[in-house]
């Protein structure tokens, strides 16, 4: 499973429809927008400045590199800091503000079967020894890899997974820094991923409001 699903965009293919649910408190404006899947009963919030990246451009980038969202019947949705917010911010090496995207997605039944923690790991791109070193070997691009946070999940009712936060340098030497937390269900029949990333320098000022938006993201899975 890890080496499979270790190269960013893969996995991403097969997401479909989401549900956006927005808060309001009285006349002031609020502080978070919450964002849910009511159908997964999983939910996160982002800052409410944040602004939504549109169903059809973030299609538009999957497509270029070959995938298809909505095959799958699964979740996907985006949000994006910058004041151009541009779903193009989720592939880019050279973010300059924080980029957050979240999927849900059905996993089969022999991807369920070898579901580890270390392959949730390397969910979106490779994170444990063994899959960067099958990843160089498929000439990789990106170097430099460090490991900044690496935690076991239980939050409850057979949901487990993983929270890593690890930067990458890509060509060129923009260094990128992800917060990523990948959880699954007790049978390992659903997946759910939330990713946060942006140049280091940009993950650095940021960590706490990232850290705030990583730790908001629940599964509710019977």
């Amino acid at each position: 499973m890890a080496r499979k699903t270790s190269r960013i965009g893969k996995v991403f293919g097969g997401l479909g429809v989401l549900l956006v649910a927005g808060a309001a408190v009285g006349c002031a404006a609020p502080e978070f927008t919450y964002v849910a899947d009511s159908s997964a009963s999983t939910f996160f919030k982002v800052p409410y400045g944040w602004h939504r990246i549109s169903d059809v451009s973030l299609a538009a980038q999957f497509k270029t590199r070959g995938s298809a969202p909505g095959q799958n019947g699964g979740w996907d949705v985006a949000y994006d800091a910058a004041p151009a917010p541009d779903a193009a911010h989720l592939f880019s090496p050279d973010t300059a503000k924080p980029f957050a995207f979240a999927f849900v997605a059905p996993v089969s039944r022999s991807a369920s079967q070898s579901l580890s923690y270390d392959g949730l790991r390397d969910i979106l791109l490779p994170v444990t020894s063994a899959a960067r070193a099958a990843a160089a070997q498929g000439n990789f691009p990106l170097t430099h890899f460090r490991l900044l946070r690496d935690s076991v999940m239980k939050p409850g009712s057979g949901v487990h997974g993983v929270w890593e936060t690890y930067s990458y340098t890509y060509p060129g030497g923009t260094t990128d820094t992800f917060g990523q937390v990948a959880l699954t269900n007790k049978d390992s029949t659903q997946l759910y991923v939330l990713m946060v990333h942006c140049r280091a320098t940009c993950y650095s000022r940021n960590r706490d409001q990232i850290d705030t938006i990583m730790s908001s993201f629940t599964v509710r899975s019977p």
